[in-house]
């Protein structure tokens, strides 16, 4: 179960929308999405949560480049808007590496030279295991706004949401869209 809102700054404080992620491909459309809940370009955050598994932040202050915290890169990589989040830079990665193998070599039926299917499958455990169980990303990402890297990261997934809300005075109008 997925639940995802965006909070946008406004002069009168904030104001949340329920917002639906079907249509978002990539971070830039992500970005896009947040820059039009605040046409005056105020602070965005869009929260996203996987219900007890990891949530993520993403922070679009006009037209900057979107600031990402992710509380658990492993558990994220199994999801489609987690995966939406985790770009190569936030995983210390070089854009565009591919960290599988060439498709076009690949033995498809992993039989062949002596390959036996258990063999691909401890292959792509490695691969998984490159993510790790950890935060990944901008854990000051909320630090003006009065939640300190420290407290980003201790808190929990079942509940992260509701406290960065109610820390950034937020609470109410984020359970509207809840």
């Amino acid at each position: 179960m997925y639940f995802a809102a965006l909070l946008a700054r406004t002069e009168d404080g904030w104001e949340a929308s329920d917002t639906e992620l079907d249509d978002v491909e990539t971070l830039s459309d992500l970005a896009d999405l947040a820059r039009e809940a605040s046409p005056e370009e105020d602070t965005v955050l869009v929260l996203i949560e996987q219900e007890d598994a990891w949530f993520g932040v993403v922070r679009v202050d006009g037209e900057d480049d979107p600031r990402i915290y992710v509380s658990d890169a492993a558990a994220a990589q199994r999801s489609a808007y987690g995966e939406l989040l985790l770009t190569d830079e936030l995983l210390g990665r070089e854009p565009g590496a591919d960290d599988g193998p060439d498709l076009d070599s690949l033995d498809l039926d992993g039989t062949e030279d002596g390959e036996s299917e258990s063999d691909e499958d401890d292959e792509e455990g490695v691969a998984a295991d490159a993510v790790p169980h950890s935060p990944v990303g901008d854990s000051q990402i909320l630090d003006d706004l009065g939640i300190s890297e420290k407290e980003l990261r201790s808190l929990d997934a079942e509940d992260a949401l509701g406290a960065i809300a109610e820390a950034l005075g937020a609470s109410e109008v984020l359970e509207t869209v809840r």
